[in-house]
């Protein structure tokens, strides 16, 4: 049998859990095994019932306690480890909610984890990136339980379908106690979510201010694009954290992918080289984003945006 650690916030299951289940689909098809959701947290029952109609989803366990409202990886990982006899994969989606829970858990289980997986060979074996993705690995684990981590952007979302399968609430283990939610920041956003959204415009250190990203917004407000940033934008102060784009920020792979003053480093490159269709925009006809766009636009942003955004009336 195959779990599917299911991300939400509670009342609505995330995105990522669906591409999750897509891969648990390719697993279960080499070995002939049924897919189990678990949904851990607090009066999350409107996340399982969402959960009962994704397609291949045999039952949804349901483990609901208020030492769960915050999600945190210790004691996330204490309510699956008792349920996790009899699964042969356990699986998360690689977003920072999964990677904070998925190497504890691992650990605890005394199992080997395989990270970022972008397919599925069979059963014991899958590829995953390495070196940011310059290069692919295939790793084959002939062990008796795998924990993995899917990259979300390398498989589609599974359906959600009529059917109703299932809903099994189980026991979670007592307060582990050993860490507390202080507090947490969030930043607001009018916007489409930078890893749902099919268009996404990114901006670069060439934009030069924090200011001059309002020529970013006017774009993505016409393209209903979500907005993106290198991390160079991002460490000199123009947009928050969450706005990064790269492989120590998120990994996307849009419909449409615009680059605008980034010079494409390494690391930024392997957040969205998936993207289907990539435009570059970049004064510096050498810089390296252009060896993986489309299309590429050699000019002056300040003056290529505002044409851009009087083309788009």
């Amino acid at each position: 049998m195959i779990l599917v650690i299911a991300e939400h916030d509670h009342k609505t299951l995330k995105s990522s859990t669906l591409n999750a289940v897509t891969a648990a689909q390719q697993i279960a098809a080499a070995e002939s095994a049924n897919i189990q959701l678990l949904v851990v947290g607090y009066q999350c029952q409107a996340a399982a019932e969402m959960g009962r109609s994704i397609a291949g989803v045999s039952q949804v366990l349901v483990c609901d306690a208020a030492h769960y409202a915050s999600q945190l990886a210790e004691e996330v990982t204490e309510a699956i480890v008792p349920l996790a006899t009899g699964f042969s994969h356990i699986i998360f989606p690689a977003t920072s909610y999964g990677k904070n829970i998925a190497p504890r858990l691992a650990a605890t289980l005394d199992v080997a984890q395989i990270s970022d997986i972008t397919q599925v060979c069979d059963a014991q074996t899958f590829v995953r990136p390495i070196y940011a993705g310059n290069a692919l690995e295939t790793v084959q684990n002939n062990g008796h339980q795998l924990v993995i981590s899917v990259r979300c952007s390398a498989f589609s979302p599974a359906k959600y379908s009529e059917q109703n399968a299932p809903i099994k609430s189980v026991n979670g283990a007592a307060v582990f106690g050993v860490s507390q939610h202080i507090s947490q920041s969030l930043t607001p956003f009018s916007r489409p979510e930078l890893t749902t959204s099919k268009i996404v415009i990114s901006g670069g250190r060439g934009l030069s201010s924090k200011e001059n990203f309002q020529l970013i917004e006017k774009i993505a407000d016409q393209l209903g694009a979500a907005i993106g940033a290198s991390r160079a934008a991002v460490d000199a102060g123009y947009v928050p954290n969450d706005y990064q784009v790269g492989q120590t920020g998120k990994i996307i792979a849009p419909d449409l992918y615009i680059a605008v003053g980034i010079s494409g480093a390494i690391q930024h490159i392997a957040g969205m080289k998936e993207s289907k269709l990539i435009v570059a925009i970049n004064k510096d006809k050498d810089a390296p984003i252009f060896q993986i766009a489309d299309y590429g636009i050699v000019g002056d942003l300040f003056q290529i945006l505002p044409e851009l955004e009087k083309a788009l009336v």
